[in-house]
């Protein structure tokens, strides 16, 4: 045998090892909170991983902020990531519809309006005046407050009001509270219990109040339509895994928040108090339901009060469930509308 056909022999066994080798790598967003408790729990025990099999390689992407993540998700740095409705709702029509797809929720609650207890505030009129947080300007809980403003007649001091909305970090608002220099705050948990328990806060309104049955989204799934095109086997393989870690946590509430704060305390260098855990977790659930309505409500919110431009946007191509009702009909579970 010529050396020539020698070395094409091995170049063949090279290349086909290599391409029998070969990984699809998904990339994907999360934030270190416990309303991202999917993300968190399969962070920290590789249920994604085993999902998803040795032909897929995970990347985890940790961000603080929805914008920031919307801004990966647009620069090709991230595939898919569980993020909030409000910048799901900006990046869907910053793109022209073209950029992302929610696919699945993530989770529901988790949210509320905390007022410093030596603020003087009993009731709604009580904020004229005020100085109140969210988390960043138009950011879900920043939509909450505005919207809720506008509902008791009242409005911001941007918009011609005398209630200070003052968009902060969540960690920034508990240092305020403490100084005295903030009267309240419309936070995500589990910084709404920590402003309670630490920050001499007190629940003035849990958000679930305001929605029909409790529920409103506070976390979703999404992912990149170009990755969603090009991959869709690798997206019903983690929405498949992300369905059946839901219905883990929720049976095995115990022991998934003790993995969720591990996890927070390995990101973060700090774990949640048991007491912080405990409340926070109460006004929240994990689902797998995106809960659409309620996204479509706030879509609305954010128009009025001036952040999706000047006329409504048509959000009817931001949802493709089409896999997760897959999956769902796999398990024998209720298809999502």
């Amino acid at each position: 045998m010529s050396k020539r056909l020698i070395i094409a022999g091995f170049i063949f066994i090279i290349l086909f090892a290599a391409a029998g080798s070969a990984q699809t790598v998904i990339r994907v967003g999360a934030f270190p909170n416990i309303t991202h408790a999917q993300a968190m729990v399969g962070k920290a025990n590789g249920w994604f991983e085993k999902g998803l099999g040795s032909g897929t390689k995970i990347e985890w992407v940790s961000f603080n902020a929805g914008p920031s993540a919307i801004e990966a998700l647009f620069a090709g740095a991230i595939d898919m990531t569980y993020v909030g409705p409000n910048p799901t709702i900006s990046g869907y029509v910053r793109s022209n519809g073209e950029a992302l797809r929610v696919i699945a929720g993530g989770a529901s609650g988790g949210a509320a309006l905390v007022v410093r207890a030596d603020s003087g505030i009993e009731k709604p009129e009580d904020f004229h005046g005020k100085r109140v947080a969210s988390p960043q300007m138009g950011n879900t809980q920043d939509v909450a407050l505005r919207a809720w403003l506008k509902a008791h007649g009242m409005k911001s001091t941007d918009k011609g009001g005398d209630v200070q909305v003052l968009p902060m970090a969540n960690p920034d608002q508990l240092t305020l509270f403490l100084k005295k220099e903030l009267d309240a705050a419309w936070a995500p948990e589990p910084w709404a219990t920590r402003l309670i328990r630490e920050g001499n806060g007190r629940l003035f309104l849990d958000e679930r109040d305001l929605w029909p049955q409790g529920q409103f989204v506070v976390t979703n799934l999404i992912v990149s339509a170009k990755f969603l095109r090009e991959h869709p086997g690798v997206v019903k393989q983690w929405l498949r895994a992300h369905v059946e870690l839901t219905d883990w946590i929720n049976g095995h509430l115990p022991e998934a928040k003790g993995i969720l704060n591990q996890q927070i305390k390995k990101e973060t260098g700090k774990a949640l108090s048991a007491a912080v855990l405990g409340d926070a977790f109460g006004r929240l659930q994990v689902t797998y339901d995106p809960l659409r309505n309620t996204l479509l409500t706030s879509a609305h919110s954010a128009y009025d009060a001036g952040f999706l431009g000047r006329q409504m946007p048509d959000l009817s191509g931001l949802y493709d469930l089409s896999l997760l009702n897959q999956v769902l009909a796999e398990k024998g579970k209720k298809a999502i509308p």
